[in-house]
């Protein structure tokens, strides 16, 4: 028979709960509080059946856009044919998590705050750009002899007798 093309089709391991995560979904997925503008993922859960996003969406990063009483707004990019297209989509708070993408961004900007002020304390200025990182100190090679390797001349009449 040919394979169905319906809503959910080709998702039997794409929805599936993971090895040892069945059972009762956490507190804490209901409890998180989203703000309009967080990065979220959007992920999959197979135990719930309302609010369930399309297999295309599962495992996409998008930002919340609103924030309702049981899901949230996810915008999220979609590319169709040459160009990306800007999805609105409401997913309940089960098929989403919070996003991990903008955490080193974050932490970067932190660490350039303090840089400024221990600087401005100190009365120079910095750059806190990243800088591309420069070619390796070249070294000297030391402690070695060279050899020369000559090839060993073809035979062929010796090669049809079986070699040497």
């Amino acid at each position: 028979m040919p394979a169905g093309h319906g809503l959910r089709s080709r998702t039997r391991d794409l929805f599936a709960r993971g090895f040892r995560k069945k059972g009762y979904i956490p507190l804490t997925t209901y409890l998180r509080t989203y703000k309009v503008g967080e990065h979220v993922d959007v992920k999959v859960n197979g135990a719930v059946h309302k609010g369930m996003p399309h297999k295309f969406y599962h495992g996409r990063t998008g930002r919340v856009w609103n924030v309702t009483k049981r899901a949230i707004g996810v915008e999220i990019n979609k590319q169709v044919g040459n160009r990306i297209i800007k999805k609105r989509i409401h997913v309940r708070v089960e098929h989403v998590q919070p996003s991990r993408c903008a955490e080193e961004f974050r932490l970067r900007i932190a660490k350039n705050d303090r840089l400024k002020a221990e600087a401005k304390a100190r009365g120079e200025v910095i750059s806190t750009k990243r800088q591309p990182l420069g070619p390796k100190p070249g070294f000297m090679v030391e402690g070695t002899t060279i050899e020369t390797v000559t090839p060993i001349p073809y035979d062929v009449v010796n090669d049809l007798k079986g070699g040497y």
